[in-house]
């Protein structure tokens, strides 16, 4: 399939700044199979519940990933040559590792040295506070701008360090708009968040309150926790004209064998499998033999899920609206069907409905 082929209009005037509050007064599109349209709320989910069914949701946490510094670089006579850069961390490969999308990326080599922003405080340990900044070499450099880099902390230092230096990794589409404050560090994590990890939130956990949770339960609905760490390549441009050369990069992800026993014995049963989020989705897919057994996962995914994708493990999906041409309106056209999501989406366009991270929700309904 071509790239072209997932394209639709979006005015900019429908990508979503802020939340609305309560975060479960959201709006939310119900899309069945066939093409079927109804408006509701979020608060509305357990309607479409039924006694049995089993929510799964993304518990990672996001981390402040996105860092400024300066590259530093010897001169021809001695003097160090520097310019100003920003990380946007990636995906964890050691303790002191981290890969990362670089800008200005043309302008970074193997070698240099990144100095990141002073830490504001001693809290870091003795490590820390003798170095008294967040330093980096460049060790390598791959596609897209993405570098890796081995920090001089490690360990729960540099966690620490981060989270002191960096702040909140907020979309391109709303970073473009407006800067980073104090309200997104809680605004931009879910009610869910335990796990550090993710330079990205699963969105649609956003709309999620303790009394939707409580209401959901009542209904005779179990919830179960996944965790997959979204990394920034959820926010790159699919630049190759026909799908098949698109090239994902791997997140981490964890399902534990007491998820997928109970998942597994859900279906047994007859209930349904309801992710939250397309995060949940790729990781219970990624855990999901073809002969539909859910089994322990623990490593990383990469798994790419366009229209001729055969769902092993998933059967209902709430997800936000989604940007033209990306890898995740390709997952809900495969999911719910490539026109039904073209109707439903201009259906949201025209009669209003918020875009992307800070958006409102949809449930699709499995196409058979």
């Amino acid at each position: 399939m071509k790239t072209a082929d997932f394209d639709f209009d979006l005015p900019e005037d429908r990508i979503a700044l802020r939340p609305v509050e309560p975060r479960d007064s959201a709006r939310l599109l119900v899309v069945r199979p066939g093409g079927g349209l109804e408006d509701r709320i979020v608060r509305d989910l357990p309607d479409f519940l039924r006694p049995g069914d089993a929510l799964v949701f993304n518990d990672t946490r996001v981390i402040p990933a996105r860092l400024s510094g300066v590259r530093q670089r010897p001169g021809p006579e001695g003097e160090v040559l520097t310019v100003a850069v920003e990380a946007n961390l990636h995906h964890r490969d050691a303790p002191d590792v981290w890969s990362a999308f670089m800008k200005p990326g043309k302008r970074i080599k193997v070698g240099d040295r990144i100095r990141f922003g002073a830490p504001s405080s001693g809290v870091l340990g003795d490590a820390a506070c003798e170095l008294g900044r967040l330093d980096a070499t460049v060790e390598a450099k791959g596609e897209d701008g993405l570098v890796t880099l081995r920090f001089d902390l490690s360990g729960p230092f540099l966690d620490e360090a981060i989270r002191d230096v960096g702040v909140m990794p907020l979309p391109p589409y709303i970073a473009a708009k407006r800067p980073e404050d104090e309200r997104d560090r809680t605004d931009y994590q879910t009610v869910f968040a335990e796990h550090d990890g993710s330079v990205a939130a699963p969105t649609a956990g956003l709309h999620f309150t303790p009394a939707l949770l409580e209401a959901i339960r009542r209904r005779g609905v179990s919830t179960h926790a996944v965790t997959l760490h979204v990394g920034a390549g959820t926010f790159l441009p699919v630049k190759a004209e026909d799908v098949a050369g698109h090239r994902m990069h791997s997140e981490w992800g964890e399902v534990s064998a007491e998820t997928a026993a109970a998942l597994n014995a859900v279906r047994a049963a007859g209930g349904r499998v309801v992710c939250v989020g397309t995060t949940s989705l790729r990781l219970l897919e990624s855990a999901t033999g073809e002969d539909g057994v859910v089994r322990p996962f623990h490593g990383d995914t990469a798994i790419f899920i366009t229209p001729g994708y055969r769902f092993r493990a998933v059967d209902v999906l709430m997800t936000n609206f989604h940007l033209p041409k990306s890898t995740l309106f390709m997952l809900v056209s495969a999911f719910a069907g490539l026109e039904t999501m073209k109707a439903a989406y201009a259906h949201a366009v025209q009669t209003g409905y918020r875009f992307y991270s800070y958006g409102d929700g949809s449930l699709l309904f499995r196409a058979a």
